[in-house]
């Protein structure tokens, strides 16, 4: 009776304990939502035409002329996350949505299957916060420099994917040319500064997405500098912005050991107005 109790009450803690994980989910998500200009610009050629050849291709191509400059996303997705490694993937199904509001912060909030087995939290700019089966805590870390500045690099790439009027030239915002279809964009924010390169085609569609991401997936699990990148495909138009709506990226782009661990597709991307 003794034991029967303590598993009782180890199970009510847990189940609080998740309940705390969501609603914090759900207030970041709506904090990061409340960040969207309620009455943006509208975007012109001339905002870009002093870029580099390749950044105003890009920009032409991912934004109509007269769009509401929204820099706030809700992106809704599925598709494959992988647990392993190169040689042994070991992808679950998942399905997310995501709030990225760049240069603030984001929240990936998923659940990920395989057979039986269901893995479920989120990760942001702050956390990273998964739970096995919605009862046992496998993965809990965050809020120190390490994770910060990890999770920026992440964030910074993929306003490229899904919300280029936040890289838009302004403070914080700058543009290099790199060759005729390769451009890099530095944003600086908060005492961080993160590059990344983009590649494009003929007419401005980004094909491929690249940086230098401070991260400790290595056999050393030490955080240092490390390619990580990806690919874009299968372009849809969400009012205004064209965006990719297939997207394979991973840790050491570029090389023998590239692993592309995300592999989604996206069915929604909505500017919410606040």
């Amino acid at each position: 009776m003794i034991l029967l109790g303590v598993l009782i009450l180890a199970g009510l803690v847990l189940s609080a304990w998740r309940l705390l994980d969501h609603r914090a989910d759900r207030k970041a998500m709506r904090e990061l939502v409340g960040l969207q200009p309620a009455q943006p610009p509208v975007f012109a050629t001339e905002m870009v035409a002093d870029l580099p050849e390749p950044a105003r291709r890009y920009f032409l191509y991912t934004i109509e002329p007269g769009t509401p400059l929204a820099t706030v996303a809700r992106i809704r997705m599925a598709g494959r996350f992988g647990m392993g490694d190169r040689s042994n993937p070991n992808y679950l199904d998942f399905e997310a949505t995501q709030v990225l509001a760049m240069p603030s912060g984001f929240i990936w909030k998923m659940c990920a299957r395989r057979g039986l087995m269901r893995l479920s939290g989120s990760d942001s700019q702050q956390w990273t916060r998964f739970w096995l089966m919605g009862l046992l805590p496998v993965a809990r870390f965050g809020g120190d420099p390490d994770h910060t500045r990890s999770a920026f690099g992440r964030y910074v790439a993929e306003a490229i994917f899904w919300t280029p009027a936040a890289l838009l030239p302004g403070p914080g915002v700058t543009w290099e040319g790199l060759d005729s279809d390769q451009a890099r964009v530095t944003v600086e924010y908060s005492g961080m500064s993160q590059s990344v390169d983009l590649k494009v085609s003929a007419d401005g569609q980004p094909i491929e997405v690249s940086f230098q991401r401070w991260s400790n997936a290595n056999p050393e699990k030490q955080h240092r500098l490390q390619p990580f990148g990806g690919y874009l495909f299968e372009f849809r138009s969400f009012d205004g912005f064209r965006l990719p709506t297939h997207v394979e990226a991973g840790n050491h782009f570029g090389t023998d050991e590239y692993f592309p661990f995300f592999v989604a597709d996206v069915s929604a991307v909505e500017f919410p107005w606040v």
